[in-house]
C-alpha cells in the first residue's frame, strides 16, 4: 500500500475524507441500487474506522487527553453504530432510510469536526501529549486492512456498543 507509512492522525484523517466523499456520492446518487451500494460502503468504512479508534488510538489518549473529550467520542461512535445498523438492515426504498443515512452523516460531520479542531481538539490534544504517531499509524493501519478483509469476506458483525447498555441493535 502507497499509504503505509502515514502517521495515526493522518491515516485517521484520511478516512475522514473517504466517508465525508462518499456520503456527497450519497447524496448525489440516483437509483436505490447505487445508494444502497453506497450506503454499505459508508457502513464498512465507518465500522472498520470506530474499530481501530476504540481498539487502538482511543485507548493509547486514555489520561493523556480530556476525559470528557474521549467519552463523547464513545458516546458518538455508539450513536452511529445504531444508526448503521439500521441503514445495513434497511433499504433505499424504505421511508426513513434517506434521512438516517443524512443524520448519520451529520453525526459524522460533528464528531470529525470534535476530532480534527486545531489546538483543542482531540488529535490536537493527542500530537501535544506527544503520543508516538508512526508507531500508532503502523498499528492502526494493520488492524484497517485486516478487519476490512475479515468484513469484505463475512459481512459487518453486529455493533457492539460501549456506552450503551439497554440498546438492542
Amino acid at each position: 500500500m502507497a499509504d503505509t507509512k502515514k502517521d495515526a492522525i493522518a491515516l485517521l484523517k484520511a478516512d475522514h475524507r473517504t466517508v465525508e466523499a462518499l456520503f456527497e456520492q450519497f447524496e448525489g446518487a440516483s437509483g436505490d441500487g447505487k445508494k444502497q451500494k453506497i450506503a454499505m460502503q459508508i457502513c464498512m468504512e465507518l465500522t472498520v474506522h470506530a474499530k481501530i479508534e476504540e481498539e487502538i488510538f482511543y485507548p493509547a489518549c486514555e489520561g493523556k487527553i480530556e476525559e470528557d473529550l474521549l467519552k463523547e467520542a464513545y458516546v458518538e461512535h455508539d450513536g452511529a453504530k445504531v444508526l448503521i445498523a439500521e441503514i445495513e438492515a434497511g433499504a433505499p426504498s424504505d421511508d426513513f432510510y434517506d434521512a438516517k443515512v443524512k443524520v448519520l452523516s451529520e453525526q459524522i460531520e460533528h464528531h470529525v469536526g470534535e476530532e480534527e479542531q486545531r489546538m483543542e481538539g482531540m488529535f490536537a490534544q493527542a500530537r501535544k501529549a506527544g503520543l508516538d504517531m508512526d508507531a500508532l499509524g503502523e498499528q492502526l493501519l494493520a488492524r484497517k486492512t485486516e478487519l476490512l478483509a475479515t468484513y469484505k469476506a463475512s459481512g459487518l458483525p453486529k455493533p457492539e456498543l460501549t456506552t450503551m447498555t439497554d440498546v438492542t441493535v
